[in-house]
């Protein structure tokens, strides 16, 4: 019957090479100080021997009464086919590999496990792993292993590994458990021809008088490890994992920048910095008001001034006006606008989305002139007539932040953009978006004093809040001084080993992989966040708006004239030079 090796060959596993007489026993006296006699005992007595893989993992599990959760998670974002690389932490340093080895393989049977050479000691495991040294970079065994892993990752197969290396050591001065940095070898094997990435944040910490050891010593605690394995008697395992993305399709610099983004994505996905949103407000939803009469949008139209009329393209004219000219339009456009909020559970539950900001905000919309229908529109701020007449008081967004001298809104006219929306049948549409720049190019244009543009775009609870917290670690830019605060900051701290590669100078073109492992369908940044970035935008703040449903705001700023002059061209058409050099001539 196969058995645990004898003193002798546990020397020849990972410690030391031709024993003496003495180095035997000195293995003889390690057996029994770190676990291994213990271990064997357990073995021996539940009969163990010979049992496939399965059972035998099942059976250590039974006996040490370990309380498993969140492996139905990993199980159901593992790709059920084709090649994959999933990678985790690493802070236990043996049992994470024998449970989520034997988790992924009820739905990946060709699951290999890249695992240290010491798991030689289970013959009734070592099906599942592909054996190295990590604690000997240049032992020649290495190589063949890295080989077999490529292979098997090539032939589209499923590979687990723990990319550290090594367990997880205590970070004293945080009190918690730090992950070394991983080895390129998972940005390697992740960037195989389609290979998706799956990374995995397995929760916990070893005793802490392995951490005692390790503070005497850093490679004793290598001898512990077995005795760690035994003390997990009544231990709760638990283990998140993220939806399955691609690392190959990025840029990187080197494999050691995608190694760090892989073990930044592990983190990312860890539960143990979590945050709910709050429960909606249960609020009444009375039905939508009755549409506004055809006949009496056509006569506030046609009573405009000519000058408010901004741009057309096809059976689409787009103009601008003011609520006492257009109170019927407006009143339309703030029913179009509740049904739309709606839509991503922002809606105010009233017949009406509007307030008072409605009746001193100039409202940019865009009308199919074959049926009357408005498809869109903006809400623009001109604050230097709202600061004028009502100070800060007179601008929507001073509810949500507050602005100091500095910022651009107080020392120069602004347009605050707000309430933007499209309705359902134009929300995938390209000319929609296009149409509300233009808009607001023909508009500036009208009126070149207006160099910036400020405003937030809304983030949809639909986000969790972890992609939330990403998107405003990334995109927000990190100044001392900051000249806007937001009065209801966003309260959820990042797992703080997120925080160093959020803040590096390619974290931007991490987020959109980030989100992908958070989001069940991929989401990416909002749309209309990416539209402000094409144009330049800088990120300042991120608001909690309490007054909307607890929805997260992302403030920015577009300096106009220096946006990318081809879409300056797109959007403002003839005359966008003049505009963009209007600082310069202006007297």
């Amino acid at each position: 019957m196969p058995h645990l090796p004898t003193p002798q060959k546990i020397s020849s596993i990972n410690l030391f090479n031709n024993p003496s007489s003495l180095t035997r026993l000195g293995t003889w006296l390690l057996d029994n100080m770190i676990g291994v006699a213990k271990m064997n005992a357990l073995y021996q007595h539940y009969n163990m021997q010979g049992l496939e893989k399965e059972a035998f993992i099942d059976r250590f599990i039974d006996i040490m009464k370990i309380e498993l959760s969140g492996l139905e998670e990993v199980q159901n974002r593992i790709p059920k086919e084709g090649p994959v690389v999933i990678a985790s932490n690493h802070p236990f340093g043996g049992v994470e590999g024998v449970i989520l080895a034997r988790a992924i393989g009820e739905v990946r049977p060709d699951i290999k496990v890249l695992a240290n050479k010491s798991l030689r000691i289970f013959d009734e495991i070592k099906n599942y792993f592909i054996f190295t040294n990590p604690l000997v970079k240049k032992d020649p065994t290495n190589a063949p292993s890295l080989r077999q892993c490529i292979r098997h990752v090539d032939d589209g197969n499923c590979l687990l590994l723990f990319p550290a290396g090594r367990v997880s050591h205590l970070d004293n001065e945080n009190d918690r458990t730090v992950e070394n940095q991983w080895d390129k070898i998972v940005a390697k094997l992740a960037n195989r021809k389609d290979a998706l990435f799956v990374p995995v944040f397995v929760a916990g910490r070893n005793s802490d008088w392995f951490y005692r050891v390790e503070r005497i010593y850093f490679k004793l605690r290598m001898f512990c490890l077995g005795r760690e394995l035994l003390n997990k008697k009544n231990f709760q395992f638990h283990a998140d994992a993220g939806y399955p993305t691609s690392l190959g399709d990025l840029n990187l610099d080197s494999l050691i920048e995608g190694a760090e983004l892989a073990r930044s994505l592990s983190y990312t996905t860890s539960n143990e910095w979590h945050f709910e949103w709050p429960a909606d407000k249960v609020v009444e939803q009375k039905p939508l008001a009755q549409p506004v009469d055809k006949k009496l949008i056509s006569e506030e139209l046609q009573a405009l001034p000519k000058e408010h009329f901004l741009v057309s393209h096809k059976a689409f004219d787009v103009y601008f006006g003011y609520q006492h000219q257009i109170p019927m339009i407006v009143t339309e456009i703030a029913r179009l606008r509740e049904l739309v909020f709606r839509m991503h559970n922002e809606g105010s539950g009233e017949p009406l989305d509007t307030d008072g900001f409605d009746a001193t905000y100039t409202h940019l919309f865009i009308i199919d002139k074959t049926n009357l229908t408005i498809i869109g529109a903006y809400r623009m701020g001109q604050t230097d007539l709202l600061l004028d007449r009502q100070w800060l008081d007179g601008l929507y967004l001073n509810k949500m932040f507050n602005f100091k001298t500095t910022f651009v809104n107080r020392r120069e006219p602004c347009l605050e953009m707000g309430r933007s929306f499209l309705i359902p049948e134009y929300q995938s549409s390209f000319h929609g978006l296009l149409l509300l720049w233009r808009g607001i190019g023909a508009f500036v244009k009208k009126f070149p004093r207006y160099r910036t543009l400020y405003g937030t775009v809304s983030i949809s609870k639909l986000y969790s809040p972890k992609s939330v917290r990403l998107i405003q670690e990334i995109l927000i830019e990190h100044v001392a001084e900051p000249s806007v605060e937001a009065r209801n900051p966003f309260a959820f701290e990042l797992h703080p080993e997120l925080v160093t590669i959020c803040r590096s100078k390619n974290a931007r073109n991490y987020l959109t992989t980030m989100l992908n492992t958070l989001e069940k369908d991929g989401k990416d940044i909002p749309i209309l966040a990416k539209q402000y970035e094409k144009m330049g935008a800088k990120f300042h703040a991120l608001g909690i708006d309490h007054s909307f449903n607890f929805t997260p705001g992302l403030l920015l700023t577009v300096d106009l004239p220096k946006a990318p002059a081809k879409l300056l061209k797109l959007y403002l058409g003839d005359g966008w030079e003049e505009y963009a050099s209007y600082e310069a001539t202006k007297t």
